[in-house]
């Protein structure tokens, strides 16, 4: 008998596709929104749009306690320890640009940045360009054959001249886990600073900033399950008050004439300009639906749809896996077929699935490959979701070969 979501129901955008004809197995990059996000999103324009922090009237002031109330439940949701540890920004991206130059002031010139080989371009890129403009060094962690950071080789590279790690939580590739709590531990004892890119990991685990103990936890909202545009900057509260802004303007100033100006502390004074007003009262909308759910039965029900996708990957010939992806998600290869003619021939029957380099090009050249075919999973995803898929890849590889 086929899985069946019973949260299925709660996104229209995933009834329509299917309606359409198409099946969604790409929620690693943007996940669907559930009503009550919809909901949440049509009531503040419907009801009228205002900017936040800066009118007394009542659309602003409305607007305004919306806007915090979210701020509010982000904070719950990550268990931080106060809403001004919260910071709204455009996402994991834009999360971590402002930390690459906020903390640049932090940073010793020779000393190192310490990332894995797993990273997403948004958690390699602005640490490699803040090494060059800094004169620092970046050091990557080797992975080993499962697709984890080598604990061995992390002991000998990270050291006394290390002054940041930033490590990604869950792999976009190779859908494992990495060992955080045991890389913090290490760069910790250095005196470093630590972040955690959680834009996968957020999605299928309650973060708990507390727990994990790091300076720094970035998500994104558009892949849980919230409105695009969005991202949440967890800082630790002593940690957030050496980041320095990275934008002027609008929000964040406290004072200012012609020649010098006064910004606010964390988190207005790290928030320049007009925010995504709309899309983070969504955010909210998204985070108090998530809080909602039996976090246990959705657990089992992604990871006995993972289960099923690996079993019939396994089972077809010629199939290549990308480590041993532990939840979500599953990257694959197959031998003599180019990952764009497979995915176009996938694309032709309906289903959509990720190829190419993921935004982890390094990666996929440590692997010898110009791409791959990504198959990602959320809790609205059914046991017919991947019946169809593997109809189609069956169909589509009896061309290819």
């Amino acid at each position: 008998m086929a899985l069946k979501s019973p949260w299925r129901a709660d996104f229209p955008g995933v009834l329509a596709l299917e309606a359409e004809g198409q099946t969604y197995l790409d929620s690693a990059a943007t996940a669907q929104k559930p009503q009550a996000l919809l909901d949440a999103l049509l009531g503040y324009y419907a009801s009228g749009a205002a900017n936040v922090h800066r009118a007394q009237h009542l659309p602003g002031e409305r607007a305004t306690r919306a806007f915090e109330v979210t701020r509010s439940k982000a904070a719950q949701w990550l268990n931080a320890l106060s809403t001004d540890e919260i910071i709204f920004t455009r996402g994991s991206t834009e999360s971590l640009n402002l930390l690459a130059y906020g903390l640049e002031h932090l940073l010793p010139v020779g000393g190192q940045i310490v990332i894995s080989a797993a990273e997403h371009h948004a958690n390699l890129l602005p640490w490699q360009q803040l090494a060059k403009r800094r004169g620092l060094e970046l050091v990557i962690l080797p992975l080993d054959q499962s697709g984890d950071v080598d604990l061995h080789a992390a002991m000998r590279l990270i050291g006394p001249h290390t002054a940041l790690l930033a490590i990604t939580q869950l792999s976009n590739v190779l859908g494992r886990w990495q060992p955080v709590a045991a890389l913090l531990a290490m760069a910790k004892a250095h005196g470093a600073l630590t972040v955690i890119d959680g834009a996968q990991g957020a999605v299928h685990a309650k973060p708990d900033v507390q727990a994990l103990g790091c300076d720094f936890y970035v998500c994104s909202a558009h892949k849980l399950y919230g409105p695009d545009g969005v991202g949440l900057l967890y800082g630790r509260g002593e940690a957030l008050a050496h980041l320095q802004p990275w934008q002027f303007g609008g929000e964040m100033v406290l004072d200012a004439d012609y020649h010098e100006a006064r910004f606010r502390p964390a988190p207005l004074g790290l928030e320049a300009g007009t925010p995504a007003v709309g899309a983070v009262i969504a955010l909210g909308a998204a985070l108090a639906w998530l809080s909602e759910l039996d976090h246990a039965a959705v657990a089992a029900h992604e990871g006995a749809l993972h289960a099923e996708l690996l079993r019939g990957l396994q089972a077809r010939a010629g199939i290549r896996l990308l480590g041993e992806p532990q939840l979500a998600l599953a990257c694959f290869h197959v031998d003599g077929v180019h990952n764009a003619d497979l995915a176009h021939l996938l694309s032709e029957q309906g289903i959509a699935v990720r190829a190419g380099h993921h935004c982890a090009m390094p990666l996929m050249k440590h692997l010898g490959l110009g791409g791959a075919i990504r198959v990602s999973l959320g809790l609205y995803n059914d046991g017919s979701d991947l019946q169809r898929f593997f109809t189609a890849l069956d169909n589509a590889l009896e061309l290819l070969r």
